[in-house]
């Protein structure tokens, strides 16, 4: 069955986090579209260095929870810091879990379901140094490769996307959470 997937990532995201799980979800024969405050294009962060830009598929202003299945959330440094403070950004997410629909974050990405108020009470995982920021939230840090809790799938870093993305995969065919 056809599913539409949005990535909601600004300049700065981790490449692999956004590329990666992108192409996995397309190779389902999955929609992606990469959501974000920008129009055009958002360069992507590539480890130590700026990396290739990717074409805004959608601008945040007119993007709608209703129209996706699921939700990614890209880390990076730069990049969760910017849609953490972006209400539209914060609005979108929390209509993703209102909906009960399954959410992706990896590496800083969970920085936004802080924001979003999301994560009291929850299983996840993330970056390390973003931990005490989760647990100061009221969620429930764990260092493992991927932690799912009712939907919301997190992992650490790039070296966790292959389960990353399989476990998405996995909660996106369950459906609603």
């Amino acid at each position: 069955m056809s599913k539409k997937i949005a990535i909601l990532a600004t300049h700065g995201f981790e490449e692999s986090e956004l590329s990666s799980p992108k192409d996995y979800l397309e190779q389902q024969g999955w929609t992606t579209h990469i959501v974000s405050p920008e129009t055009g294009g958002i360069k992507s962060w590539a480890e130590k260095n700026w990396g290739k830009e990717y074409p805004v598929d959608q601008n945040l202003e007119n993007a709608d929870a209703s129209d996706y299945d699921a939700l990614v959330l890209p880390g990076g440094v730069i990049n969760p810091d910017q849609l953490r403070t972006n209400e539209k950004a914060i609005a979108f997410v929390k209509d993703f879990f209102s909906q009960h629909k399954p959410v992706g974050a990896i590496c800083h990405g969970p920085q936004i379901l802080i924001n979003a108020g999301v994560v009291e009470g929850r299983d996840l995982t993330s970056v390390y140094s973003i931990s005490q920021d989760l647990k100061n939230a009221g969620a429930r840090w764990e260092d493992q490769e991927v932690v799912v809790d009712s939907g919301l799938v997190t992992s650490r870093t790039p070296k966790d996307l292959p389960a990353f993305n399989a476990k998405l995969v996995e909660e996106i065919n369950e459906g609603k959470h």
